[in-house]
C-alpha cells in the first residue's frame, strides 16, 4: 500500500535548479535507502518535502493528503519526521528536556511512542537524562535526535545520514531501530552514504545523480548493476 507519494518536485537555491523532476513512492512500513555523491540532491530532496526548502514545482502526498508548499510544522502535524545531519539538539535543555519537546498527541492507526521506549532502545541516553544535550557525544546526539522525532508519532521518517561518525557499535544500534520502526508500520527514507549500510537494512534503494533518480530498484537489483554503483 502506498503511503507517500512524490511527483515531479522541482527546488532551486537562488538560480541553481537542485531538484529536477523526483519522484518515487514509500509504501507502510518500508525502509528506502536514497544514494548519491554529495552534492546529487539527496539531503535537498528532504527539506523540499518537509517544506525546509520551498519546492518550486510538484507535489508530495501523504495518505491522498497534499503537503508540498506547506510549512515545516503543518508537513510534521501531518505526519512527516525528520532527523537532520547536523542532529541540532536544544544543547541547554537536558536529555529529557529535549525528549519532551518531541511528544505529540496519538495519531489513529500510527504507533506511538513512549518516552521509556527510547531509553530501551539506546541505554545511554537513560544514563544521561538529566544531562545537557549540548554536553553528549557526536553519537548520543544523533540517538537524541532520532528519539525525539520518532516521539512524534510520526508515519514516515526521513533520516539523513543517521550513521556519519558512528562507532560501528552505535551503527549497528541505529540500524534496528530503523528495523523496528518499520516492523511497526512507519515508512523510512534512509539518505546514507555507506552502501553497505543501505544494502543491508533498505528494501529498496533510490540512485540520485544530478536532482534526479537515476536508479530505482532492490538492493539485488542494484548489485547487479555494478556501473550505477561505480558512477
Amino acid at each position: 500500500m502506498t503511503l507517500l507519494s512524490v511527483h515531479n518536485l522541482h527546488a532551486h537555491y537562488g538560480k541553481s535548479h537542485v531538484l529536477r523532476g523526483v519522484a518515487f513512492t514509500l509504501g507502510e512500513g518500508s525502509i528506502c535507502g536514497l544514494l548519491g555523491r554529495n552534492g546529487s540532491g539527496r539531503s535537498t530532496t528532504l527539506k523540499a518535502m518537509m517544506g525546509i526548502v520551498p519546492p518550486s514545482a510538484g507535489s508530495v502526498q501523504l495518505a491522498g493528503r497534499e503537503l508540498a508548499g506547506g510549512r515545516p510544522f503543518t508537513v510534521c502535524r501531518a505526519g512527516l519526521a525528520y532527523v537532520p545531519e547536523e542532529r541540532l539538539v536544544f544543547p541547554n535543555l537536558t536529555v529529557e528536556e529535549n525528549l519532551i519537546m518531541g511528544l505529540a498527541p496519538a495519531r489513529q492507526g500510527t504507533p506511538c511512542w513512549a518516552i521509556e521506549e527510547m531509553y530501551a532502545y539506546f541505554p545511554p541516553l537513560a544514563e544521561r537524562r538529566s544531562q545537557k544535550a549540548g554536553h553528549l557525544s557526536g553519537g548520543e546526539q544523533q540517538m537524541l535526535t532520532i528519539c525525539r522525532s520518532l516521539l512524534g508519532n510520526p508515519r514516515v521518517m526521513l533520516i539523513d545520514e543517521p550513521t556519519e561518525g558512528l562507532a560501528p557499535k552505535m551503527v549497528d544500534a541505529v540500524t534496528q531501530v530503523i528495523r523496528d520502526i518499520a516492523r511497526r508500520g512507519v515508512a523510512v527514507l534512509l539518505v546514507e552514504q555507506k552502501l553497505s549500510m543501505a544494502l543491508k537494512v533498505a528494501d529498496a534503494l533510490l540512485v540520485m545523480g544530478h536532482g534526479t533518480i537515476a536508479f530505482a530498484g532492490t538492493p539485488d537489483e542494484l548489485r547487479e548493476q555494478p556501473e550505477i554503483r561505480r558512477e
